[in-house]
């Protein structure tokens, strides 16, 4: 892995938030993400499934985490099975763990080479009567692709049918989306590679630019600070390609006038960033292009104010709508008859931005977080108003991810990023 090794007492605690939710004699299971082929002999790199990396630090394929908090004995309360490594293995492969570095990385003491797996499970089953599954329960979730997790599922349920069935999402979407301080730490060090990106390309953005081309200059500098990239697919939409909401071709050429909207962020040790900036092409904002950047970045800042604890989701869009509503009518693109005349589930605001205004953050780039309870302290939010006008032929949208506090407005983990207009065209005409 290029980032260093986390403290192992953050999985520690991970693995004592959810077995404190755990049935009476239950067992859980997770297993890793698989090596997914594209073709022949190649394959996808591989990203490991975020709640066995979670809950353990492990960051290999082929591995399983078993808890059973009420095992007749201490050493089967938590066990790791990896794939067996030798030296066959790391000479064509490289290192992969041993039972002694997994310790190290998880704090798991007792750990077995994945062919012990159902003989140990046989065994566990015989003092359990409930097994949590794991399954995707996520809001946006469509997978298609039977997952290592979904396979496991159909061979338990064959193997142990008299065991009752419990869920893990549930548990995972709480604990999960209220981030440890190790946590958050991970989180603002991806930004902070973000913010690197972002400076670098100031500089390198001119007219005739290609969109690949400063696409380029981002992952040069992800990588080099020990990121393994992108956090998720990139858009870099110059003109009206930023009014396309997820524009991820990057194939164009950005023209003199035009703006561009970077919606980029770095991963770091799994964690994701997720930053969106607009930037004009020839170093300079027009009159229009600045009146409707600023109203943008005076919705985005009003709305950071309203993420605090006990703030409902519905109720949030619902202010971001009004304030927008605001911004919009001060630049004429709807008038007071739109709002008046508007269809209550497809506001007037909705021509202009049809999207949310903020998701969980952290793991995943769209994360954890149960969206009909208050928000809570240590929740990480992005924070993403924009105004799409096609027929002026650019979009602008502007996102900065956020720590809610205990009290006070969040704390931006992108405030060292350049957001203002001054500061933008100072940084890009030096």
């Amino acid at each position: 892995m290029k980032y260093h090794q986390i403290e192992r007492n953050l999985f520690i605690k991970n693995r004592a938030k959810f077995m404190a939710q755990m049935k009476p004699k239950s067992v859980a299971v997770f297993n890793s993400n698989d090596i997914y082929p594209i073709s022949a002999d190649s394959t996808m790199p591989f990203a490991q499934h975020r709640d066995i990396f979670y809950l353990s630090g492990v960051d290999q394929e082929e591995s399983i985490l078993l808890l059973f908090p009420d095992a007749p004995y201490e050493h089967q309360r938590e066990i790791l099975f990896l794939k067996e490594t030798n030296e066959h293995i790391a000479v064509w492969e490289g290192e992969k763990l041993t039972k002694e570095r997994a310790l190290a990385v998880s704090g798991i003491k007792t750990v077995y080479w994945l062919q012990e797996f159902e003989k140990v499970l046989f065994e566990l089953m015989t003092h359990s009567e409930t097994i949590y599954i794991n399954t995707n329960e996520h809001y946006r979730a469509s997978v298609e692709t039977e997952t290592r997790e979904a396979r496991f599922v159909k061979w338990w349920k064959d193997k142990y049918p008299a065991h009752a069935v419990a869920k893990s999402n549930p548990i995972l979407q709480r604990i999960r989306s209220i981030k440890e301080s190790e946590e958050i730490d991970l989180i603002q060090k991806a930004c902070d590679i973000t913010e690197k990106g972002f400076r670098r390309i100031l500089s390198f953005v001119k007219p005739n630019v290609m969109e690949y081309e400063i696409e380029a200059e981002f992952i040069h500098e992800f990588l080099r600070n020990r990121s393994k990239g992108f956090a998720y697919t990139p858009i870099i939409g110059s003109g009206n390609n930023a009014n396309v909401l997820h524009y991820i071709e990057n194939n164009q050429q950005c023209r003199e006038g035009d703006l561009i909207l970077l919606d980029v962020g770095a991963e770091y040790a799994n964690y994701s960033s997720d930053m969106t900036r607009t930037i004009p092409v020839s170093g300079k904002y027009s009159e229009r292009q600045k009146a409707v950047y600023n109203a943008v970045l005076n919705v985005k800042n009003e709305a950071t104010k309203m993420l605090v604890p006990g703030t409902l989701w519905k109720q949030y869009h619902i202010e971001v709508g009004k304030l927008m509503t605001s911004e919009l009518l001060g630049l004429g693109l709807i008038d007071k008859a739109d709002v008046q005349n508007e269809n209550p589930d497809w506001p007037a605001y909705k021509k202009y931005f049809m999207h949310g205004t903020s998701h969980h953050m952290g793991l995943d780039t769209h994360d954890y977080g149960i969206l009909t309870e208050p928000m809570q302290a240590n929740m990480v939010f992005t924070v993403e108003p924009g105004i799409y006008i096609p027929g002026e032929g650019f979009g602008i949208r502007l996102e900065d991810d956020v720590v809610i506090q205990e009290s006070g407005e969040p704390f931006n983990l992108m405030r060292n990023i350049p957001i203002e207009v001054d500061e933008i065209e100072s940084l890009m005409n030096k």
